[in-house]
């Protein structure tokens, strides 16, 4: 393992010294933690962390390596890494390479060695801030804070069209142990930044698959005649994202069942005149509970976003279905008359629980009504 040095440094000025475990170089974004105990590849290709440098709170990383199958998506999205402690060795029958190696071939600034408890006492009582890493042997503190605060946040970034695909195409892949059902509903897929297991969880209920660019016009969607349309995951501010509103609004006028998922929820809430407003330090980890209202059942749910819809400023014919037992903020909607539907956190859950797997069976039996 490298012994190169590396510094964290936060818009605050706050300086973190530790020990580089990724490439050399400079790097900054958002500093968030995520709470989650596993799945630090899939978090790392989660398009979601965009822009984002990712904090991991649970202090032993790296312990299984690194596969080429647990990936969300093709690339590392987020800015940087930030552990407590890299494993010096690595033990799982499909290990490719280490975390280390890992994060070097992909050109991702890490870094190890530092009081990741403090930092998150940091972000939990002054909120999200812009941060820095430098890592290598030529580091400088004050370069590093001035770096922190060159980026200006995450408020008002568009971030669907910088990680959404470039082109339409076709996904038939279902999860590893999945058993494909029969299906004849046609779905399009709107990719914001959407995950893998997202999708291998659609194609398990047999679904034909289309996934379309952030910027597909409503016209483009319904040249394949859909039974229904899903509005992914994705990073950054919902609010710049006007294209993908203007089409969602289409789509809810001509009363195509909809189901929506973090930045799809969120986007879904904002075409139907709802508001969204950053958070203090967002939902980031595998650990969150979460309440339906009707039947006031709470399900453990995976999180992963930095802003919220309001709920003083949900229209009448919008209920809030569920909401975070961590700070009541929604996480949950649907239409009071038509089949349109969201949900706040990842019922795919990779990494996570999959207690709220149900809600892809509510989006089947909205298509079935339609139908």
């Amino acid at each position: 393992m490298t012994k190169e040095p590396a510094i964290l440094a936060l818009a605050d000025g706050t300086i973190f010294e530790g020990r580089s475990i990724g490439a050399s170089g400079q790097t900054n974004g958002e500093i968030v933690f995520n709470t989650s105990m596993t799945g630090y590849q899939e978090i790392l290709t989660d398009p979601s962390y965009a822009k984002q440098i990712v904090t991991l709170t649970y202090p032993h990383i790296g312990n299984t390596g690194t596969n080429d199958e647990d990936l969300e998506s093709d690339n590392i999205w987020c800015s940087g890494l930030v552990i407590r402690s890299l494993s010096p060795i690595e033990s799982n029958w499909r290990k490719t390479n280490s975390l280390s190696e890992y994060l070097k071939q992909n050109n991702i600034i890490g870094i190890s060695d530092i009081d990741t408890r403090k930092l998150t006492r940091i972000i939990r009582t002054k909120g999200a801030q812009s941060a820095s890493i430098f890592a290598g042997n030529e580091i400088d503190e004050k370069s590093a804070i001035l770096n922190a605060n060159q980026f200006g946040g995450l408020s008002g970034m568009d971030l669907a069209k910088v990680v959404t695909t470039p082109k339409n195409y076709l996904w038939d892949q279902g999860t590893w142990r999945g058993c494909k059902k029969n299906s004849s509903f046609k779905v399009a897929v709107l990719d914001f930044g959407i995950k893998k297991n997202i999708l291998r969880i659609l194609s398990d209920r047999g679904y034909e698959l289309t996934v379309f660019p952030a910027k597909s016009t409503f016209e483009e969607i319904m040249e394949i005649k859909p039974d229904g349309v899903f509005l992914s995951n994705g990073p950054g501010d919902p609010e710049p994202c006007s294209y993908a509103i203007d089409t969602i609004k289409e789509l809810t006028d001509r009363e195509v069942p909809l189901f929506g998922i973090c930045l799809g929820h969120q986007l879904l809430a904002l075409s139907l005149g709802a508001k969204t407003s950053k958070m203090k330090f967002g939902h980031h980890g595998a650990n969150h509970p979460v309440q339906d209202i009707k039947t006031k059942k709470v399900s453990v749910s995976s999180q992963n976003h930095g802003f919220t819809v309001e709920e003083n400023s949900l229209p009448d014919f919008l209920n809030v279905t569920h909401k975070s037992l961590f700070d009541g903020t929604v996480q949950g909607i649907e239409h009071n008359s038509l089949p349109l539907f969201s949900f706040q956190g990842h019922p795919e859950a990779s990494p996570g629980p999959h207690d709220l797997k149900y809600l892809f069976e509510r989006f089947e039996e909205n298509m079935k009504k339609n139908a």
